[in-house]
């Protein structure tokens, strides 16, 4: 079971769906698959993303300190190659996209070494994009 990598399915509020639609598939390039009225899921890069209808707008200011920067403490994200990652990178500074934390290396030096950045989708949702240049540091534990 451990060697057949599958999609994740994760499920995120939001309280427009034309804007959902909009921001993910035009700012993430995602594509759409089923959708209703009030949901929508779409293929983010690879995994399963349903984006669900609420009324209220949820508070995810709670923030942790990693190696110098406050992360939220929820977000999501993916694991990208480097060179998606950078490519990402420009796409995102050439659609004017704010970052909540820059393009950056953290853990230079250390065990787990990742390039990162922190957006936020129009909902509020963190959203971390990282890329290793070696993917066995991924679950490092080294010190």
């Amino acid at each position: 079971m451990k060697d057949k990598l599958r999609p994740f399915h994760l499920a995120i509020p939001i309280t427009d769906i034309h804007q959902a639609h909009n921001w993910y598939t035009n700012i993430l390039d995602c594509t759409v698959g089923r959708q209703s009225e009030e949901w929508l899921d779409f293929n983010f890069f690879g995994h399963q993303l349903a984006a669900h209808l609420v009324s209220v707008k949820e508070d995810g200011t709670s923030t942790n300190p990693v190696d110098g920067e406050d992360v939220p403490s929820r977000h999501f994200g993916i694991i990208m190659q480097m060179e998606d990652w950078k490519g990402l990178v420009q796409h995102l500074k050439e659609k004017k996209i704010k970052f909540l934390i820059q393009p950056q290396i953290r853990f230079k030096g250390k065990a787990g070494e990742q390039s990162t950045f922190f957006i936020l989708d129009p909902f509020g949702n963190a959203l971390e994009f990282k890329a290793f240049q070696n993917d066995s540091q991924i679950y490092s534990v080294e010190l």
